[in-house]
């Protein structure tokens, strides 16, 4: 019996390492696109994701197209605005376009919750049908690439499904997770002790098994959007603890008001003013509407990302 091939970009990444092997252990025949490099049997080498890439040989025979590949965390964010617009929404339309002209089923992008803003201190969880406020050159990168998908999807028959998920976690995770578990490993104080917001976090090992469960389901309408997190949605102090709960090693957090601290990182770092201080609440209900659920808990997903079988 044939499997239904899936292409899968951005593979060799954090989230693709852990999806890769999902599906084809779910009766998938995943056909990897590489950057460069040397591919396997199933695997086509594209090169760099963008305008002007060629799917043809990739797309040949796929059922499925799983988007991963995107410029993220660059160290000059606000000044790449065109790499990030050439990588992420131009590459993204690139390859929906010659995935609609292939007769492809199922398109899946991975977004990312900045495209519904930067924070809900104010206002209710983000919902899936929200009018979208995207944060940052790569959130608004992301939102436009929606948009591209939003208009491939209403041309042709092919469907598509928008996966926007929060900080996600795990072994072997960049940005912020991972400067949290360098300082609570490093017993560094954290001024987060006082921080009372709510926010949305998801274990890779959710998000990939939400993004493979995409592919065998019925979407429906042309294109969804889903929002999805791990079950519960927490405070950063609270996360902070359950880090260093998973590692043995309780994380030391400093009772600083978050109005001072939010003054210091107004000027020395902005950015992290909202990830820290603000509420990013999200609702599933979209997603949990598929039959999908988390297959772990929070304190589940942490214990396999910092705990000390895995970080030995």
């Amino acid at each position: 019996m044939n499997r239904p091939v899936v292409l899968v970009t951005g593979a060799t990444g954090f989230i693709g390492r852990n999806l890769v092997p999902l599906l084809d252990s779910s009766g998938f025949r995943v056909r990897r696109a590489l950057r460069e490099g040397r591919a396997g049997k199933d695997d086509v080498v594209v090169g760099s994701v963008g305008p002007s890439t060629d799917w043809g040989a990739a797309l040949e025979g796929v059922h499925s197209v799983i988007h991963l590949a995107a410029r993220v965390h660059h160290p000059n964010e606000e000044h790449a605005g065109g790499l990030y617009d050439e990588v992420n929404m131009q590459g993204t339309m690139q390859l929906g376009q010659a995935a609609a002209r292939a007769g492809v089923s199922r398109f899946v992008f991975l977004s990312t919750i900045l495209v519904n803003g930067s924070s809900t201190d104010g206002r209710g969880p983000f919902k899936a049908d929200d009018a979208t406020v995207p944060r940052g050159v790569y959130g608004k990168s992301k939102a436009a690439a929606e948009n591209a998908l939003r208009r491939i999807g209403a041309q042709s028959k092919m469907q598509i499904a928008v996966v926007r998920p929060p900080l996600v976690y795990g072994r072997e995770a960049l940005g912020n997770f991972r400067q949290l578990v360098g300082a609570i490993r490093r017993r560094i104080p954290l001024p987060l002790g006082l921080v009372d917001n709510k926010r949305a976090f998801i274990s890779v090992q959710n998000l990939v098994s939400f993004v493979a469960h995409l592919v065998d389901f019925d979407l429906g309408p042309a294109y969804q959007v889903y929002l999805v997190a791990d079950d519960e949605q927490i405070s950063t102090a609270a996360f902070v603890r359950r880090i260093g709960k998973a590692m043995d090693k309780p994380g030391i957090l400093l009772p600083v008001p978050p109005s001072a601290l939010a003054l210091v990182l107004r000027a020395i770092r902005p950015e992290l003013r909202h990830s820290l201080l603000g509420s990013m609440e999200v609702d599933t209900s979209a997603a949990l509407s598929t039959g999908w659920r988390p297959p772990l808990s929070m304190t589940e997903g942490l214990r396999l990302a910092v705990g000390t079988s895995a970080s030995s």
